[in-house]
């Protein structure tokens, strides 16, 4: 792909994914992002012909005018958006797919201090929310979303959710949930992301309401009374039988 054809998919990704963007012009001028990828892949030209101070010092200009953090090592594919993108950091064994979204204050970093590859690979059509640290050499597959401050540590495979410190994968049925409207669309519906412990909080609170009612059943027997009362308020906290609940419930092997 020529030069042109690829600062034009530069500012068309941008335009695509920010509605503040409105025009290229001022995506051209305005947007750090757009200026930390251009600087970038300079500095990984000389990167790869093996100078090291050089793309080193481009680098952190870049980091100084754009506060976006890119080591000259890091392979980056087409149609990157970094939004806002202060305080992102990509280290210098990453690897970042086509068509990713990466939000402010996101680190792609490694853990200790080991050689050779020692940061993430992050597939492509991916969504990396604010505040997100992916650390580790693993790799996240294609048409993930990576909530708010999330620690990743581990594969994520392709077409699942990711929340939670440490990062916990949320499976949607195998697949993405795209917009049926748009269903080749990048999903950035970043803030539409399930809560596990609010999961494990329902389920606590309906077999909480199962012991009582059970707890109700066998006194009445004991008592001879065989009558058995059931507090349909709290019947109601959980319509489905166990076999359902434990079937929908994020952490039933932990309850």
């Amino acid at each position: 792909m020529g030069v042109i054809s690829r600062l034009r998919q530069d500012v068309q990704a941008i335009m695509e994914r920010d509605p503040a963007a409105k025009s290229a012009i001022e995506v051209v001028l305005c947007y750090p992002s757009f200026h930390a990828i251009i600087m970038h892949r300079i500095a990984h030209w000389f990167y790869k012909h093996k100078l090291a101070l050089l793309p080193r010092l481009l680098s952190q200009w870049s980091r100084f005018i754009t506060g976006i953090e890119i080591h000259p090592g890091a392979v980056i594919g087409e149609g990157l958006f970094i939004d806002h993108g202060m305080g992102v950091v990509i280290g210098e064994t990453s690897e970042i797919g086509d068509n990713v979204t990466i939000y402010q204050g996101v680190t792609l970093g490694g853990t200790g201090k080991e050689q050779g590859k020692r940061h993430p690979t992050i597939g492509s059509n991916v969504v990396v929310s604010t505040g997100a640290k992916v650390l580790g050499s693993f790799t996240v597959g294609d048409n993930v979303k990576i909530g708010a401050n999330a620690v990743v540590l581990r594969d994520v495979p392709p077409n699942c959710t990711v929340v939670g410190v440490p990062g916990r994968v949320v499976v949607r049925e195998g697949r993405k949930i795209a917009d049926a409207a748009l269903p080749d669309a990048i999903d950035l519906q970043h803030h539409l992301l399930p809560d596990p412990v609010g999961e494990m909080m329902i389920c606590l609170q309906r077999k909480i309401a199962r012991l009582e009612n059970r707890i109700e059943e066998l006194e009445s027997i004991k008592d001879g009374t065989h009558f058995l009362h059931i507090d349909h308020e709290k019947e109601e906290v959980c319509t489905d039988d166990c076999a359902s609940c434990q079937e929908i419930c994020l952490w039933a092997d932990h309850i």
